[in-house]
């Protein structure tokens, strides 16, 4: 999908610099500093519009939550969200996932959140999935073990894929569902695409992958 450019985008991200890490490979393995505290950290992949991680940045104060998002003028939304609503906790770095094991060291990470990636769906295309193999192998490098990743898609395709991925990487599987608002699970924090999904009655695919 095309994203519409953000009028005085860059100006709009300088008013929200609290919270923007311009250079996180400076940051790496150093973020409990920039965070004052030695939290657990969590990072959101792909935040898009910012309703998931400002709502999990004010229902988890004692967690460190860093979003990040390749797009400027996705990006610049979400933390002028963060701004309005004060949240304290949460950074953001306009990065690709591709680089996170630059970025933070290994052990530095507790949980992944992974939430509507896009699926890709050209064969040809699988190795630009956010669960490939070759992404997989990235949040291994940064994440603690016992550590998680928690996955939210509506392609049911891209959910079997990303089954099969998690399994061939020696993940283990938690709390899979195949219709999350009706599973009984507690405490989710829907992003903005959940809830048109959710809207429109299409089932939540939902897993929680551990490292071990």
């Amino acid at each position: 999908m095309r994203v519409r450019k953000k009028k005085h985008c860059a100006e709009r991200m300088d008013n929200c610099a609290a919270l923007w890490v311009r250079d996180p490979k400076a940051l790496k393995g150093k973020w409990h500093v920039k965070f004052r505290n030695s939290n657990p950290i969590h990072i959101e992949v792909g935040c898009g519009k910012g309703d998931f991680i400002t709502g999990m940045s004010e229902l988890y104060p004692d967690i460190n939550f860093v979003a990040i998002e390749v797009v400027e003028d996705v990006i610049v939304t979400a933390m002028e969200k963060a701004v309005a609503k004060d949240c304290k906790n949460v950074l953001f770095c306009a990065i690709s996932a591709e680089i996170l094991p630059d970025i933070f060291d290994t052990d530095e990470v507790s949980r992944i959140y992974l939430n509507f990636s896009d699926p890709w769906k050209k064969n040809k295309q699988a190795k630009r999935r956010l669960t490939h193999k070759n992404f997989l192998d990235r949040y291994k490098q940064v994440l603690k073990k016992g550590g998680y990743i928690w996955f939210k898609t509506d392609n049911a395709k891209l959910f079997e894929f990303s089954l099969n991925s998690f399994c061939a990487e020696d993940f283990r599987l938690e709390n899979i569902t195949l219709d999350l608002h009706n599973s009984g699970f507690e405490g989710n924090v829907m992003t903005e695409y959940e809830k048109r999904f959710t809207e429109l009655g299409q089932p939540i695919y939902r897993l929680e992958a551990k490292y071990i």
